[in-house]
């Protein structure tokens, strides 16, 4: 277990919020998601430890790259509580959802270059269609954009 952080390491919501630029009812609903856990002084105030800021920083961006809220809060648990975080723990979890990423990043790049033409949603509508999907054979793969979703 961790040593009991020095006042000096802790901060308010409203610090937090400055410091990370969210609002203090955003910080609040990132706790109640258990993304993020603060401390609780003898007059139920919260404070947060600084590392908390990386933390909320991690969020942020990666809900920027399009993790769900429980993929976040999957990868978060990978990180100490009590300590700030080091390098390594960082290392951690960017090779973690590196490959969730590379799969997204591909989708990205097949619905890009597939958004000109035909966007493999198998309704023989237009008329090339039955260049890319000759006699509906899409449907087979299931319901969909199946040229895109792979």
């Amino acid at each position: 277990m961790a040593d009991r952080p020095k006042k000096t390491d802790l901060i308010p919501i409203g610090e937090m919020a400055r410091r990370t630029g969210l609002s203090v009812s955003a910080i609040r609903f990132y706790e109640e998601k258990d993304l993020i856990e603060p401390i609780r002084t003898s007059g139920n105030q919260r404070r947060f430890l600084r590392s908390d800021i990386r933390r909320v920083s991690f969020i942020l961006i990666a809900q920027q790259l399009g993790l769900a809220l429980g993929e976040i809060e999957e990868e978060l648990r990978k990180l100490p509580q009590g300590r700030t975080p080091n390098a390594r723990d960082w290392q951690k979890i960017s090779r973690s959802i590196r490959s969730a990423l590379n799969t997204r990043i591909a989708q990205l790049e097949r619905t890009r270059d597939k958004l000109d033409g035909c966007i493999g949603c198998g309704c023989l509508s237009l008329t090339h269609c039955q260049l890319y999907n000759k006699d509906d054979h899409l449907a087979e793969q299931g319901p969909g954009p199946r040229n895109v979703l792979g």
